[in-house]
Parts: C-alpha cells; sequence; structure tokens
C-alpha cells in the first residue's frame, strides 16, 4: 500500500501544483519549505487525502510540517490507518 501511496500522491502534486513536467520530485522533496505546495493548496491537498481516503484529519494535525513531504503525508496517513 506505501508504495501505492506514495505514488498517487505524487502524481497529485506533480499534476496539480507543477508546471514543467520534467521537475522531479520524490517522497522526500520538501514540498512546502520549497515552494511547490503553498498554504492553500496544501487545504486542497488536505481535501484531496480526505475525500480520497474517506477521514477528516482535524486542523491541529493538518500542520506545514505534516505535508511538507510526501513521506511526512504517509506518516499522517497512518495515524489514520491508511497507509
Amino acid at each position: 500500500m506505501s508504495d501505492d501511496l506514495k505514488k498517487l500522491i505524487i502524481d497529485y502534486v506533480k499534476k496539480e501544483y507543477l508546471d514543467d513536467d520534467s521537475e522531479e520530485i520524490d517522497e522526500s522533496t520538501q514540498l512546502i519549505s520549497s515552494g511547490i505546495v503553498d498554504s492553500f493548496s496544501m487545504v486542497a491537498l488536505k481535501t484531496f487525502l480526505e475525500k480520497k481516503f474517506q477521514i477528516s484529519i482535524p486542523d491541529e494535525k493538518a500542520t506545514t510540517e505534516a505535508f511538507d513531504s510526501v513521506n511526512n503525508m504517509i506518516n499522517l496517513l497512518k495515524e489514520f490507518n491508511v497507509a
């Protein structure tokens, strides 16, 4: 599941937030601190994950640190028994 989850999130980020298809990201790429994902985009990403996995991520768990990389998001999703 973890590899599928990584691919799902990476594909979403690439499709939604990267203009250049040649730009590569992986599970450890810093998304927020590098500027790929901003605070508004983070909310959209949170909504995507909530709808996809039918969960509700509390605002106190939806931190910039939790969404700064695919690995961090997977660790967050583990708390909801998704990953």
